[in-house]
């Protein structure tokens, strides 16, 4: 029975050899379609993929090379649009064969490369982004079988994936990330995802090449729903220190809407330190390093908000920059060890004490977007029933200043000198000068208290003075006691 198998699969062979060979000989016709769709139908087969000979992949590379060539021509020889249509069905159907041929087969893979397709393939493929027809939606067909027979070609083939980015990257799979079909991009994505390793990660990182970076960080932003960007981004692109700082570098505020690719990173970021494990993570601590950085240098762009001193358009664009790299930064300082050396970062937490005091004071000085009495419509056309994008800022920045204190002698001291505690405290009271009641001044004031005398002597003399008032504290379920001189906040015990 098996020598009978081999038999039939060995005539077969013969015969789409030759049908193949005719296809070549011959005038494109239909009936040459239905000769490479036999062909695609049999690849489809195990049997056949694996028993498929060298002879019958040659023929096929030679009708891709010759239709190729009559792309080519007929594109500068305005040919009829039923013969152009008849180029790219065949086209198709050629890349579909290759496709089918590929699967779970690195023997074929191997020899689809050593013969030369990938060359072919990919000229077509440019072929086809110059190509301007009447019913464009014609070139989608071949456009999307050429970038599957990529995808199957590199899947676990170190070889074929090196030769594929090394005559697709950048230009090419550039081009196919700006087509206007979903399909195109999704199979483009999936190619660039199975091409990416730590190497290429960093090759993208490349000022020749970082446009395809930025393209799919773009992509990321206007097509949420292509999960290989989205993976793109968060298995590989957040993991490399250097492609994170060209990137955002590139995203110039000035560059509408490149402030909101910015945005886009931090809060795929933030996703990826919320999901992964806190431990594994995989964003190296110059990711972080830099983050901290950015966030110094640019912080207080925050606080025109309150004056209204640049367009509003900008004003809101930089602003929501600094507000995500803040939820980052508090969030890389919560509950990932790894990134705790951010608490020595140099003036990190001054200037995070330096700008709660400045939203603060100004929020007290004036009606504003910072103040209480918030008019939301005054900033950039956000009504009273949107959110405001700082509606938790304040919160956030005490937030970080509990982070960098959290077991640090040295932070806690820090804040103390800076005057930071009674600031915080007032943000503990339930008052006119405070909207943003939250958990993270009671939070922050527990671990600046933490094994501080200093600061709980500090506390309790400010509350022996009248200058605090613990009332939010005692109405969010801490109680407050002084012993000995020394101050102790506790969770209040509640009867069930």
């Amino acid at each position: 029975m098996k020598k009978a198998n081999m038999a039939a699969s060995t005539d077969r062979n013969l015969d789409m050899s030759a049908s193949i060979a005719g296809v070549l000989n011959e005038k494109h016709c239909p009936e040459h379609l239905q000769v490479l769709k036999a062909f695609t139908a049999a690849l489809r087969g195990k049997e056949y993929r694996d028993a498929v000979e060298k002879e019958a992949l040659c023929g096929l590379l030679k009708v891709l090379t010759r239709l190729c060539e009559d792309v080519q021509a007929a594109s500068r020889d305005d040919e009829d649009t039923q013969s152009y249509v008849l180029l790219l069905q065949l086209t198709a159907e050629c890349f579909r064969s290759q496709r089918n041929c590929c699967v779970q087969s690195a023997h074929n893979q191997s020899l689809l490369r050593e013969l030369g397709f990938i060359q072919v393939s990919l000229k077509l493929l440019r072929l086809f982004q110059s190509i301007s027809l009447r019913r464009t939606d014609v070139i989608f067909e071949p456009l999307r079988c050429g970038i599957q027979f990529l995808g199957n070609l590199a899947v676990g083939n170190q070889m074929c994936i090196d030769e594929i980015w090394q005559q697709s990257v950048p230009e090419l799979l550039l081009q196919l990330l700006c087509v206007d079909d979903e399909k195109v991009l999704n199979y483009t994505s999936m190619v660039l995802h199975t091409c990416l390793d730590e190497t290429k990660v960093e090759d993208l990182s490349k000022p020749q090449n970082i446009q395809l970076a930025l393209r799919v960080m773009e992509l990321c932003r206007t097509q949420p729903d292509l999960d290989w960007t989205v993976l793109i981004a968060t298995q590989h692109f957040v993991r490399s220190s250097a492609l994170v700082e060209n990137m955002y570098s590139g995203m110039s505020h000035h560059e509408s809407p490149a402030c909101l690719f910015r945005v886009t990173l931090l809060e795929l970021l933030f996703a990826q330190l919320k999901e992964a494990d806190s431990e594994e993570c995989g964003v190296p601590p110059g990711v972080a390093r830099f983050l901290a950085s950015s966030f110094q240098q640019s912080c207080g762009a925050v606080l025109t908000l309150a004056s209204g001193s640049a367009s509003s358009e900008e004003v809101l664009q930089e602003a929501l920059t600094v507000i995500s790299l803040l939820d980052v930064l508090c969030e890389m300082t919560s509950d990932h060890k790894q990134f705790m050396f951010l608490q020595d970062h140099p003036d990190l937490l001054v200037n995070t004490v330096e700008l709660l005091e400045q939203v603060h004071a100004i929020g007290k000085a004036s009606k504003n977007i910072f103040s209480s009495a918030q008019n939301f419509s005054f900033s950039a056309g956000v009504d009273s029933s949107s959110s405001s994008p700082v509606i938790s800022f304040k919160a956030h920045l005490i937030r970080l200043i509990g982070n960098l204190c959290h077991g640090n002698a040295n932070n806690q001291n820090k804040v103390r000198e800076q005057e930071g505690i009674p600031l915080i405290l007032d943000n503990c009271n339930i008052d006119s000068n405070n909207p943003f009641i939250s958990q993270w001044a009671i939070f922050t004031i527990r671990n600046l208290l933490e094994h501080n005398t200093q600061n709980q002597q500090l506390v309790a003399s400010l509350e022996r003075r009248g200058t605090a008032d613990y009332s939010a504290l005692k109405e969010l379920g801490f109680l407050v006691e002084e012993r000995d001189g020394n101050l102790l906040l506790k969770p209040v015990r509640k009867d069930s």
